[in-house]
């Protein structure tokens, strides 16, 4: 693969803890949320990975959108991400779930839910995810 942009980030402290990019960039301070015994005072993991899943889908969208001649406006995209049980209360390890809800406000439903369909076989977060954890996907148009 020929990486066109490394992301260098550190977290230390765990779920408790601090994410800091190299740049500076991005400089957060975490806590537990309080579905799992925590504050929630504070971001936390799933969030980060929802705040970029949903940027990166919502490139994605605009990206097969560019490349079908489609005009999008401004894709919102909203990401749910859950954490829960792997293993079915085992205690072995977690995993994730995520519901993308897309909005194109350019498009009709029809065009809406192909190009959402698109960008999932697109977007890079879509490509790691597949196969791993349940995707869930709802595309809404505007016109």
């Amino acid at each position: 693969m020929q990486v066109l942009y490394t992301a260098d980030v550190t977290a230390e402290g765990a779920r408790h803890g601090h994410v800091r990019s190299s740049d500076g960039l991005l400089d957060l301070d975490l806590a537990l949320p309080p579905g799992m015994g925590g504050k929630g005072d504070k971001t936390n993991p799933e969030q980060l990975f929802g705040a970029g899943y949903a940027a990166c889908f919502g490139g994605a969208v605009e990206y097969m959108a560019l490349q079908a001649k489609k005009k999008t406006g401004v894709v919102a995209v909203r990401a749910r991400v859950g954490v829960g049980p792997f293993d079915e209360g085992k205690g072995e390890g977690f995993t994730l779930r995520v519901e993308l809800d897309v909005t194109i406000p350019e498009q009709d439903q029809a065009s809406a839910e192909e190009l959402v369909a698109a960008a999932h076989r697109a977007c890079p977060y879509s490509n790691a995810t597949r196969g791993n954890i349940e995707v869930k996907l709802t595309a809404h148009g505007g016109k």
